[in-house]
């Protein structure tokens, strides 16, 4: 048994004194400068809307410029690397989507780790995705796409917006749970797709509510259905997946905050705290309805869980189909 001397234990006590009023320091005075969110992908974009609503809020709650730093490439893959090295102090956090959990999966090598190099901070919001055929398909429901795909086994086309892209991997859920065969032809973005589903060169595109509810309700595009587990509040009339057939399909994207690993959990509470508190004020909340984002929050902690969950379940996904990028 190692015995020490009263000096020791001083020393070591006044220490521990010393961090915990460091720490209650840091607490207190967080934030004390500019913020930044950083976003993996373009300016205009979904990831990108839904942060600058974050982000001007904190601005006003915390009385210090949030900026958005958009660092688009690699799937999101260049800004989330930034992110993961940046200094853990709570100033730098990372709007991070689906996309995060996908890629975890998708790349054999990145120069990062997803559940190492990140502490979850708070779910902001879910957002559906909606399958839309072009009119020129003869089918006004899910069964009877799938009765077309079985009859077409290979034959019939959908657009995504890049293999491993959401719009890629909640068409392979829906074809592994039919039981069918289709052929996916990756574009590069969304936009690409929809207009080829516009023209009619791919029978359908399953992509973001917030892309896809515009054109449905200009008569376009067909809509067939919708991921979530409920009906989309922007779009009541469309069933979803579960609904029309295809029996425990639930899929969402989403988007939530994650702060370097190590950040103090001061910093992650009080960010936490006021992002919830920002998802009750009726302009910010109407404003994500009307995109077709659901407002979520919770604790730091459910948050992580789910981030958990969904690398594991889009991990089989992407497993069985045989998904990989370099």
């Amino acid at each position: 048994m190692v015995a020490f001397s009263a000096r020791q234990l001083v020393a070591a006590a006044t220490a521990l004194n010393i961090a915990a009023l460091g720490l209650a320091a840091h607490a207190q005075a967080f934030p004390n400068k500019p913020m930044r969110i950083v976003v993996g992908f373009p300016a205009g974009g979904a990831t990108d809307i839904v942060a600058r609503a974050i982000g001007q809020n904190l601005n006003q709650a915390f009385n210090q410029p949030v900026i958005v730093d958009n660092r688009p490439g690699a799937a999101s893959n260049i800004g989330a690397d930034h992110v993961a090295k940046s200094p853990p102090d709570g100033y730098t956090l990372f709007m991070g989507s689906i996309s995060l959990a996908n890629n975890a999966t998708l790349y054999s090598k990145l120069p990062y780790d997803a559940l190492r190099d990140f502490a979850a901070v708070v779910h902001v919001t879910n957002t559906a995705f909606m399958l839309c055929v072009h009119p020129s398909v003869p089918v006004k429901k899910i069964q009877e796409l799938t009765a077309f795909a079985k009859a077409r086994a290979g034959q019939v086309q959908y657009g995504t917006a890049g293999n491993g892209s959401g719009a890629h991997l909640f068409t392979e859920l829906y074809r592994s749970m039919a039981g069918i065969q289709l052929q996916s032809i990756p574009y590069k973005g969304a936009a690409p797709a929809l207009s080829d589903l516009l023209g009619g060169q791919v029978a359908f595109v399953f992509d973001n509510i917030i892309s896809m509810v515009p054109l449905h309700k200009s008569g376009k595009i067909r809509c067939l259905a919708t991921s979530s587990k409920t009906r989309a509040a922007i779009a009541p009339d469309i069933p979803t997946m579960h609904e029309a057939g295809i029996r425990g399909y639930e899929a969402d994207a989403w988007f939530g905050l994650f702060a370097p690993a190590g950040t103090p959990s001061a910093a992650i509470e009080r960010i936490n705290t006021e992002v919830n508190r920002a998802l009750q004020v009726p302009g910010i909340k109407h404003k994500f309805e009307a995109l077709g984002c659901e407002p979520v929050g919770g604790t730091a902690a459910q948050f992580g869980a789910y981030f958990r969950a969904e690398i594991d379940k889009w991990g089989k996904v992407i497993r069985a189909a045989n998904i990989r990028l370099e």
